[in-house]
């Protein structure tokens, strides 16, 4: 039985080598797609094309969040670029350790990937962003990292990457500027999205953030909150893999502090009133998914030319 994480990622990527057709048994770029966003499987050619329920893949986390399908989707993108979705991810809030939350990056490392693209739903903090805005990330604060909850810690997998990993240049500069050349080549005349460059604070939750913790973070330069991607970008930074992470705002952070209970203003308000001041821009599950969900025809577009500007003919394998 597998016990090392270098072991348990072998056994799961052994576990497709009988299961997929040959033109997807070597996927050139990997696609997590977070909250609201699984519609990005339909950019998936429909053939060839094979999936696989997590529960099926060897050590692959279980998932509990509604909205996270929990499965794996190989197939080939613009005719030409094999590719595997991941639909759906693990979260540390669920229960999971971080090694187990970033355990499919280690797989499609292993599978050949050179490049993951990982997609998220986020809290603007960030006041000049508006929901349904995309924010195409170029560095992050892990302040749980800094603190030692962090998927490296532990015994190194020599395998996959050294010890003393870099982060200074996670977020790799030539696939950036490819989406900002797809995102000016895409016809957005009838939306007023826009696109932003940030920076994401990871947190652990699963409960949201106080008004007074995304003041902090604001505060700490970060533009975007959420609850993923950023041990996955560690993680795939360690094995060697490019990374492009693009997030989806879905709700803006609240910022401004509570009113004190001896607030003047307040004198004469009626409990529904009250109630109303506190409920103002308070996050929910079920808004992130609504906004993914109108938001996602043209994160669909924006990754597909990313990837046309990206992954020219002749540098297809």
């Amino acid at each position: 039985m597998a016990h090392s994480s270098y072991e348990q990622a072998c056994e799961a990527a052994l576990f497709f080598k009988d299961r997929l057709p040959s033109p997807l048994q070597a996927p050139r770029i990997a696609i997590i797609c977070g909250s609201g966003l699984g519609g990005l499987a339909n950019t998936i050619d429909a053939q060839p094309r094979a999936e696989f329920d997590f529960k099926s893949i060897p050590h692959f986390p279980h998932l509990t969040v509604a909205g996270h399908a929990g499965k794996l989707v190989f197939g080939c993108l613009n005719g030409q670029v094999p590719a595997v979705l991941m639909v759906g991810r693990a979260h540390y809030y669920e229960g999971h350790s971080l090694d187990r939350v970033t355990f499919p990056v280690r797989v499609f490392k292993l599978l050949g990937i050179d490049t993951i693209i990982l997609t998220n739903a986020a809290g603007a903090l960030n006041p000049d962003y508006m929901v349904g805005d995309i924010v195409l990330l170029n560095d992050h604060l892990f302040l749980s990292g800094l603190a030692g909850i962090h998927p490296l810690r532990g015994p190194n997998a020599e395998e996959f990457g050294p010890r003393f990993p870099p982060l200074s240049d996670a977020y790799d500069l030539d696939l950036r500027r490819h989406v900002h050349k797809a995102w000016a080549a895409m016809d957005l005349s009838d939306n007023q999205r826009r696109l932003h460059e940030g920076i994401y604070a990871f947190v652990g939750g699963p409960s949201y953030e106080t008004r007074a913790e995304c003041r902090m973070l604001r505060g700490l330069g970060a533009d975007l909150v959420g609850m993923s991607t950023v041990p996955e970008i560690v993680v795939a930074r360690h094995c060697g893999v490019r990374v492009l992470a693009l997030s989806l705002v879905t709700n803006k952070a609240v910022l401004e502090p509570v009113p004190r209970g001896d607030d003047s203003l307040l004198t004469g308000k009626r409990a529904e009133e009250l109630d109303a001041i506190m409920q103002e821009g308070k996050a929910n599950h079920q808004e992130v998914l609504d906004a993914g969900r109108s938001a996602a025809i043209d994160m669909q577009k924006l990754v597909m030319e990313t990837v046309a500007f990206g992954f020219p003919p002749s540098d297809r394998r």
